[in-house]
């Protein structure tokens, strides 16, 4: 295997498909897999290299396919296993990868394991989520805020705790630092890699692992009125943990028990912090997204300056996104 096969991913163009609504096979309104099949002709004309799929995971849809009940299950608005596999089957035979969406960092209130974590404080599952006391006024464990608005903690009357949810409330997060959860993540890492798929783009992944002492985020002393509010605290304690990029290189190990397979990860943060996500000696994402175009001023000068920071900050040998 030569080095272009194996590094695929650095010349390659990536295409998002977002398939409710790329593609109706069956004249139900909703697109699905084998609308996808049927358009990859369209993909190839365009030159593209690989396709990202966003969420096609069994779910409630609270948060559109990101609040996940089934990790190795295909939701039935999009097709079966079946369709998946034709799916893989016609990609590959048409020279395209195919990239699925992985969420590991919350899943849905309906799956399995936050059931059982949620039927008693001693069930075994207990720990593989986020759970605390209140404060002694009976208020939510600390101030950290949910991105969509309001406490990032929700009460559970029957247990008497909170558990921690950086999204919806229907959208409980995994606790990373439970090493039976990041197994089981693994694990259905593994199950899609076996089944053909190339590589992931891995949702929030500087959400994964929290503050072990749980402290109040900061003031942000550039909040300004208007902005959502979640902007008035820094995430200093519940995002952009040291002890993340361990899982990152454990990840990245897991995609290299096979051939030339991609870890990408989407990470909302300055430069500075992001490229720490290529991970020491490049052992962990290929490549974090960036997101500092879509904030940059229309204008070459603008876009030029970014290019350069983003490659001087590059660490040695990595590969820019």
């Amino acid at each position: 295997m030569d080095q272009d096969e194996r590094d695929w991913w650095r010349r390659g163009i990536f295409y998002q498909v977002y398939p409710r609504s790329f593609q109706d096979s069956n004249g139900d309104g909703v697109g699905d897999l084998r609308g996808i099949i049927a358009r990859l002709p369209h993909l190839t004309r365009l030159g593209v290299d690989a396709v990202w799929l966003s969420p096609i995971f069994t779910s409630p849809m609270a948060d559109f396919g990101y609040d996940i009940s089934d990790y190795t299950g295909i939701d039935p608005l999009f097709g079966s296993m079946e369709d998946f596999d034709a799916l893989v089957a016609a990609a590959h035979d048409s020279g395209l990868k195919l990239i699925l969406d992985l969420v590991p960092n919350h899943t849905s209130d309906q799956h399995p394991w936050f059931i059982e974590a949620k039927s008693s404080r001693d069930n075994p599952k207990r720990d593989w989520y986020i759970w605390r006391d209140g404060a002694p006024d009976g208020g939510p464990p600390n101030n950290w805020l949910s991105e969509f608005g309001g406490s990032a903690w929700a009460y559970d009357e029957a247990s008497g705790q909170y558990y921690y949810h950086a999204f919806l409330a229907q959208q409980p997060d995994l606790n990373w630092r439970n090493r039976e959860v990041r197994d089981a993540i693994y694990d259905v890492m593994r199950f899609w890699l076996r089944k053909g798929v190339d590589g992931f783009r891995v949702d929030v992944i500087w959400h994964l692992i929290k503050d072990a002492e749980f402290r109040d985020n900061p003031p942000n002393p550039h909040y300004r009125e208007g902005r959502p509010p979640h902007e008035k605290v820094l995430t200093q304690y519940s995002t952009d943990q040291l002890e993340v990029h361990a899982v990152i290189t454990e990840m990245r190990r897991v995609t290299e028990e096979f051939d030339n397979r991609v870890l990408i990860g989407e990470i909302y943060l300055p430069l500075h912090r992001l490229v720490a996500y290529y991970g020491n000696d490049l052992r962990g994402a290929q490549m974090p997204f960036n997101f500092a175009l879509l904030s940059t001023l229309w204008s070459a000068r603008a876009v030029e300056q970014i290019v350069a920071d983003y490659e001087k900050a590059l660490p040695p040998g990595a590969w820019p996104n």
